[in-house]
This record gives structure tokens, sequence and C-alpha cells, in this order.
């Protein structure tokens, strides 16, 4: 057992970092086999309904239950007065008293939000039981104009315990902000209108629940994305202890964000599986995942400056944002902290003014997006740059290089405490032209005349944050309600006797390919054949700890976990067979699935041949606790590098420092007739530090980019005067298909981060963050002789058309 039956005294080198191995997720997706949790089928199970409301805001004067109640095959019908007695307020990560229920209790503040919850026997039946319940409502003005909601008082506000529809009004100033505008050669000034939009997942959010009565447990199969951090609070909310909910993991089918913050169907269907003492399965339609999903994005008014000195450098920028947050107020102002970790982009600022005022209205509320704000600063800071190019009569790219921090001033430290952990600015952007390859474009501009088009090219040089910290979503509250500070991520690595090692993961699948991701970074650090490590999903009763995915994290910290529950697996293998092999612990190194004497290569084990010893000879090792039985170890791997904000947010503190970075160049056709805007070509290179997978990293960043396009060109959630969502289907909000996304160029340059395992950065949402600007700069170019400056998205025809004859 000690010695290979079958010498091979060469090593092969397993699949590991910087393979695009193909992903282990793929076979279960495309074959129909994972398990999402509309696949979740119990015994008994009900299914519920819910009654949207009908108004934007109106007082809930009575609710008639009685015809639906005896409707054959209903088996319970709940209104929010009587859920709230089984349910406390949802959770919040907000400091101001501004509550949610699952269901609405005595208002309905937005179309669509749900009044009363019927289940029966199948989901038909419950939908019928909705038309026979009778509410009375009293309506109240709708507040769909944020500078107006902003002004309202009496009933015109929605939540009479705040007293305004100002949720938060904050206002910080980093560095020489003064000085740096009153010295300035040029200031550029504009305003901007950045559109509701929202993640449109193939699945809509929803749960299954089942309650033990005689355990008093509640087991939630749900798409929720984060339900190891925010379980004491969902605990909380149904009045329980945490040990007593288990969720199981699922693979969820999209989430972009939003799903980290989906509070209302686990606690919906938990008190509802309670009540009626059988399982119960919700599942929002297209149209409840619209109105009430609580997955809309930012929705923002901008008045924007940019301080430029006598030679074209950067000296001060000034963002001032209203933001209409809709109803509710879950996230509190973090998507603002999330725009602050990259607030001067790829350039060297040294002075920084913010101004927030979060505004509620009769709205779905606003929620996380793939680049949770981030997106929209990089979209005003790239179109300020723009501008400035514009006036100065500068050429957009020499002004960026003569403004990018340089490679030899990492880390860079923000005038607002963040950090920027590495780069090479200049080299991807010189990649990006060199891939582009503009030569011919003004042909191009020529032979396009002729048809009636007008060809235009768009840059964008953006950053990518990654990796966050949780303060970023309290940090801006002067006294945050909780504020939190751990983000960890978790991992049990295992040797079976068979040699097969087994890595149990506790965050849910996203689209983010985890299992891949985990096999390779397990291979690697143990030097095993990618073949021999099976990867499984975990849930919260294990106990360990798990942040999930969000924030650009789950490579970079799965890296850890992985790497320090590695260590610990490695020094009890190697102690095991340097005992068995009887040499020196130092003469032992670990390859291809086997632990090697370098000094004769003939003494070697096989994984599987040190396992059958740590699990069935425990007498022939030596006594102790280093040779207990067993192959197995757990690591919970903490934030690489981040430090708390000061108490008067003179600095934020580091929260967002594994900096990627991104240059999209895109060259685009518009009708002239028609004001259609084509793509014609994109390219995209990133610098996500150390590749993992090249494959998956490519695929992150082409989503991305395809979603952007949809917020560039396409989408937007329109409600009327009378609060009324008019796109509340997919025949009306305009997403992009195939054929409107390019085939792309991807591209990368790694500059490995310092903190970071391997030197990984995040790259999960850097396609988005990077192509509205890049697309809004080449529509621009395009009518450079109109003078056309994009300040609101998306450019639609009719938007173009607008803009276009606004400039005559």
């Amino acid at each position: 057992m000690a010695e290979s039956s079958k010498l091979d005294l060469t090593l092969e080198k397993p699949k590991r970092i910087g393979e695009s191995v193909t992903r282990r997720e793929d076979p279960r997706l495309l074959t129909g086999n994972a398990s999402f949790v509309d696949d979740i089928h119990l015994p008994g199970m009900a299914h519920v309904a819910l009654l949207p409301s009908p108004y934007p805001h109106a007082r809930i004067l009575s609710i008639d239950v009685s015809a639906a109640e005896t409707l054959k095959g209903v088996l319970l019908v709940m209104t929010g007065a009587q859920a709230a007695e089984q349910a406390g307020p949802l959770p919040t990560f907000a400091s101001a008293p501004i509550l949610q229920h699952c269901l609405a209790v005595g208002k309905v503040r937005h179309v669509g939000e749900p009044v009363v919850a019927v289940v029966a026997e199948s989901r038909y039946i419950a939908e019928d039981a909705l038309s026979l319940i009778l509410v009375d409502y009293e309506e109240l003005p709708a507040q769909v104009d944020m500078v107006a909601a902003a002004e309202a008082t009496g009933d015109g506000v929605l939540h009479e315990n705040v007293g305004t529809n100002v949720a938060a009004h904050e206002h910080f100033s980093w560095g020489p902000v003064q000085e740096a505008f009153e010295g300035a050669e040029h200031v550029v000034t504009r305003k901007f209108r950045w559109p509701r939009v929202g993640p449109q997942p193939m699945e809509t959010n929803g749960a299954v629940a089942t309650y033990d009565a005689h355990e008093a447990h509640f087991t939630i199969w749900s798409n929720f994305s984060m339900p190891s951090m925010v379980l004491p609070q969902i605990a909380g909310c149904l009045k329980v202890a945490p040990h007593q909910i288990t969720f199981p993991t699922l693979y969820a089918g999209g989430s972009f964000g939003g799903k980290g913050t989906l509070f209302n169907a686990p606690v919906l269907t938990a008190i509802l599986a309670r009540a009626c003492g059988r399982p119960v399965k919700y599942v929002e339609d297209r149209l409840e995942y619209m109105t009430n999903g609580n997955q809309h994005g930012s929705d923002r008014l901008y008045e924007a400056s940019l301080a430029v000195d006598s030679e074209g450098r950067f000296t001060g920028l000034r963002i001032n944002v209203l933001d209409d947050y809709g109803a509710y107020f879950v996230l509190s102002l973090g998507s603002h902290g999330n725009a602050l970790s990259q607030a001067v982009g790829p350039y060297r600022i040294g002075a920084l003014a913010y101004e927030v005022k979060a505004i509620l209205t009769n709205k779905t509320q606003q929620c996380a997006y793939r680049g949770f704000g981030g997106e929209v600063g990089n979209f005003i800071l790239e179109r300020l740059v723009d501008a400035a190019a514009s006036e100065l009569g500068r050429d957009r790219v020499e002004l960026r290089l003569l403004n990018f921090i340089q490679k030899e001033q990492f880390p860079y430290t923000l005038p607002n405490g963040n950090l920027y952990d590495s780069g090479d600015y200049p080299a991807v952007l010189a990649r990006a032209l060199q891939l582009a390859d503009l030569t011919s474009v003004d042909a191009l501009r020529n032979e396009a005349k002729l048809r009636g088009k007008r060809i235009g090219v768009g840059i964008a040089t953006v950053n990518e944050r990654s990796v966050l910290s949780a303060h970023e979503l309290w940090m801006l509250d002067r006294k945050p309600n909780f504020p939190l500070s751990s983000t960890p991520e978790s991992v049990q690595i295992r040797v079976d006797v068979a040699g097969t090692v087994i890595v149990t993961i506790y965050a849910p699948h996203w689209g983010n390919s985890p299992e891949t991701v985990a096999a390779q970074l397990t291979a690697h650090n143990l030097d095993v054949p990618i073949e021999r490590v099976v990867v499984r999903y975990g849930d919260t009763d294990s106990g360990l700890p798990s942040f999930g995915p969000a924030g650009s994290r789950y490579t970079v910290m799965i890296a850890g976990a992985i790497a320090g529950a590695s260590r610990a697996l490695k020094e009890k293998m190697h102690k095991i067979a340097a005992h068995v092999l009887s040499v020196e612990q130092s003469q032992l190194r670990f390859g291809n699935g086997e632990v090697v004497c370098d000094n004769d290569l003939r003494k070697r084990m096989t994984f599987s041949d040190i396992a059958v010893y740590a699990h069935a000879f425990r007498l022939a090792l030596p006594a102790g606790d280093d040779f207990n039985s067993g192959l197995v170890a757990s690591f919970t791997y903490d934030h690489p590098y981040a430090t708390l904000p000061t108490d008067d947010r003179s600095s934020l503190g580091v929260f967002y420092p594994i900096v990627g970075h991104a240059a999209h160049i895109v060259v685009v056709e518009v009708d002239e007739a028609l004001r259609k805007t084509s793509i014609l070509k994109y390219v995209a290179v990133h610098d996500a530090g150390t590749i993992v997978n090249p494959k998956l990293v490519d695929g992150q960043i082409r989503g991305g980019i395809a979603q952007g396009i949809g917020t560039a060109l396409y989408e937007k959630y329109r409600y009327d005067e009378d609060g009324q969502l008019v796109t509340a289907s997919l025949a009306d909000y305009m997403i992009p298909t195939a054929t409107e996304v390019p085939d792309m160029i991807i591209d990368h340059i790694e500059t490995p981060s310092p903190f970071t395992e391997l030197g990984i950065k995040g790259c999960g949402e850097g396609g988005r963050l990077a192509s509205m600007p890049a697309i809004a700069s080449a529509i621009d170019d395009a009518f450079s002789d109109n003078r056309l400056y994009i300040t609101e998205l998306p450019v639609t025809p009719s938007a173009l058309h607008e803009a276009l004859a606004a400039l005559t």
C-alpha cells in the first residue's frame, strides 16, 4: 500500500489555474436536471396566489374574504393584518424606520403590492379565489415624480412614521474640493437622467416551505441567494431561533444581484405553511416579478462637475444625486457606497464631493442589479470625461492617458479612503485599441453615408471594484442600524477512502460556475487531477458561514477558503505519509494525486493509500491529535483587506480594494431615417487579476455587456403619471435578443492583486460596468457634427430623434 504498484516517475500536471476547463454545471443545466425552486414537489403541497393592489397609494379600509374562503379547494386566506401577527417586518439594512411586510398592512404603496394571500390545492384555484375577495380602498395622492415627492406632505407621505418622503440626505466631502474648483481652468458640468431598469432572470422569485410542528422547524427551498448571512434576521422575522430554519441550496435561474434581498417569498411561504399545516409553494409570474419582485435598479437624477487644470489634468469631482428608491428602503444607501468605492474611476482625482438624497415614491422598491450603483457612477464619470475632451478640444484617448493612475502608484488611495490594489491602465487601453483596429473607420463612415447610415466610435475606461466588504451597506448612515462587518466564505474538503476529494461549498449557484471554480482551485491547491474532485452544496444547517457571490467576490473568497482548508489537509496527509514511508516530512511533495519522496521517487502514496490509513488504521499511526481518524478540513476565509470607516466619515475606510479595470471600444451604425442604433464591433479588454478559468471570465463579461446593451438602447421601467407601471411585461419592457447582441472580442491584461490568494480579482459585473458609457460615446461620435451629447438612457430611436431635434 505504501508504494505504487505501477511505478511512474513522471508527475503529469493536473488541469488547474488559467485553463478553460469545461463547466461542471453544464450537463445538469443543459439536460434539465438542475433543481430550481419550481422543481420542488412535496406530498400534500399547496399553492399560493397573491391579490395585488390596483392602486399606487391607498389606505385599506376593509377586506372581505368570506366568499374566497368557501371556494372548494381553498385551504387558507390570510390578510396583511393576520400575516403581521405571524411574522414581523422583513429584514432591512436601513437605519431609517421604514418597515415592509410580506403583505400590506393598513396601506398599499405601489401597484402590485400584495394585500391578501390565498392557499389552495392548486394555483388555478387560488387565482380563482382572488376574484372573490373584496377590498375597499381610500385612494391617496400618488407620488411618481421624485422631485415632487421630496416636497410632499400630508397624505402624500408614504410612511407616516417617517413624516417625509426623504428617506436619507447625506453630503460628504473628501480632499480639497473647494480649492480644486476655485482654481480650475475649466469646470465641466452636466445633468444626467439614469433610467429605472432591472434584471430579467429566466427564473422569477419563489419559495417552497414546510413546517414541522413537533420540532417547530421550517425548511425553506428558495432562490434567495444569501440565506446563510441573513438567516438570523429571517428567524427574527418568523419569531424563531436560527437553528429552527433550514435553507437547502438550490440553483438560481439568474439573479444579477436582485435575489440577494429576496425576503418576502421565504417569509410568506413559511408563515402560510405553519398556518395551514402543509407544504406551500409560491413562485412569481412575470407580472408579479416586475411589479412586486423588489428587483428594480437605480432610478436617478444627477448634476455632476469635473474640475480640470490648465494642463488638462482632473483635479476635483462633485456629484449631486437624487435617487428614486420606490416605496421601501431595504438596502439604504448601499448602492452609493458601491459607487464611491470607485468614484474617481481610473483617474488621479484628489478631491471628491458627494451629495445624495434618497426619495420614496409609489413604485416597486429599488434593490441591487449587476453593478449596484457602480455602473451608474462609471457612466456619469465617463460622460464627464468625454464632455471635457469636447470642450477642451482634446482627443478622448489622449486625455484619459494623461489622467490615468500609473502602474507604479499602486496601491492607490482614493480621497474617501478606499484603496485600489493594482493595475496597468495604459496597457489595457493600448490592447483594446490594437484589437479594435480603427484604421478603416473613415472609409467605413464614407461607405455608410451612401447608405443613409452614420458610424460612431465609442470608448470607456472604467474600474471594476470587487470583493465587497459589508460596511458599504451602512457606512453612509451616520447611525447605522446593523453595522455588519463580516463577509466570510467557507468550504469543507475531505478525502474519502477511494482517494476522491469531496469539496462542500455553501453558496448557491447564481450562474457564476461555483462548482467549476471550486474544482479547479482544489485541484491546484492539492495538486490532484481535477477529475478526482467532486463538488457538493451544503445547506444552512452546516453552520459554516457564507456571504455568497454578491459584489463580484466569490472566486476570490472561495480561493482563500480552499487554500486554507487545503493547507490543513495537506499537513495531515504529509504527516501520515512521512510516518508510513519512514521519511522526513520535509522530503515529501504533492503531485498528481500522490505524495512523493523527493529523495526516492519510488516512495510514494496515493491519496487513497493515505486515506485508508486515516480512516481504517488508526493504531498503525502515532498517538496524538495530529493523527486522529479521518481526512477532512474546514476553513472560513474572511475579507483579505478591509478597514472600518471613521466615526465622522472623513474616511470611509478600505471597503472595496480589489479593483479590476476595463477598456471597451464599440463601433455603432445609426440609421439616419429610423434613428436605430446597431453595434458593428465590440472590443472589451479587462484586467481581472489572475484568471482562474478564461472561458468563465469571458462568459461573465459577455453577459454583462449584453445587459449593458439593454440598458443603453432598449430597457426602462416606465410609470405613468398615475403610478401605473406601463412596461409590466416583456412585450413592453424591451430586452435585447441574440440579434441585438454582437460578436465580441474579449481579451485580458493580468495585474495580480497583492492582497488575494493567487492574485485573483472579481469580474462578475465588469461587462455591464463599462458598456453603457461606451455605447453613449459612440452615438455621440456618430453625430459629432451635430454636437450631440447623450445625457439620458436608453437611447431608443424616439429618444435619439428628440435629442437631435432639440439641437436644431
